[in-house]
């Protein structure tokens, strides 16, 4: 192996241990805790060399945010290809997409950026405890009028808030060119689905 070679595998080495090491670390204690210094120490190697690797913390993160979608996009096809028509395709893809958020939370939160309170948060903060009880009651009394007058509202209410919130999501977290009227569109569809949803 001549200078060249051992030099870029050398270099190749250094950059594996610089994620090992930060993804134990944002296992350890999450990915706001992660720094390039306690990446350096746990390594045992100086800043500088982590930033010969990785310009910034944002790099690191990136990197980390495309192995995401790289493992993501791979179940995602793996999903679609056990599947005939498009209708179950798109099921089981739906039922992949959701497996791997729930096999990889950190990975998840770091390529979506964004949570819904959890249940000790609401019940923490009266804004949301009133926006909770303002939204429940109007789809409680969706379902009185609707085909099962016995649905369960706090599933109901989560299920449309999760729509809701997803929504939101997408448009805040990416570099969308939907026009204004087309967004628009998309959210028409998705209330009256959600709609059709709680009625029936």
């Amino acid at each position: 192996m001549g200078i060249i070679e051992r030099k870029q595998r050398q270099k190749e080495e250094v950059r594996t241990a610089i994620l090992e090491a930060a993804w134990q670390l944002v296992l350890q204690d999450g990915w706001q805790a992660l720094s390039i210094r306690k990446i350096a120490d746990a390594i045992e190697y100086s800043v500088p060399v982590i930033y010969t690797h990785f310009e910034s913390k944002d790099a690191l993160l990136m990197e980390f945010t495309r192995e995401g979608f790289r493992q993501l996009n791979a179940d995602l096809e793996e999903a679609r290809d056990t599947a005939a028509t498009p209708a179950a395709q798109l099921e089981a893809m739906a039922h992949a997409y959701w497996s791997f958020a729930v096999r990889n939370p950190e990975y998840y939160q770091l390529m979506y950026g964004l949570g819904m309170p959890t249940c000790e948060t609401v019940r923490q903060i009266l804004e949301l405890v009133q926006f909770s009880q303002l939204n429940r009651a109007v789809i409680q009394a969706l379902i009185r009028e609707g085909r099962n007058p016995e649905a369960d509202v706090m599933l109901k209410f989560t299920t449309y808030w999760s729509m809701l919130h997803g929504f939101v999501s997408i448009h805040m977290t990416s570099a969308t060119h939907a026009t204004d009227e087309f967004k628009q569109m998309v959210f028409s569809d998705l209330v009256k689905g959600v709609i059709k949803n709680i009625r029936d």
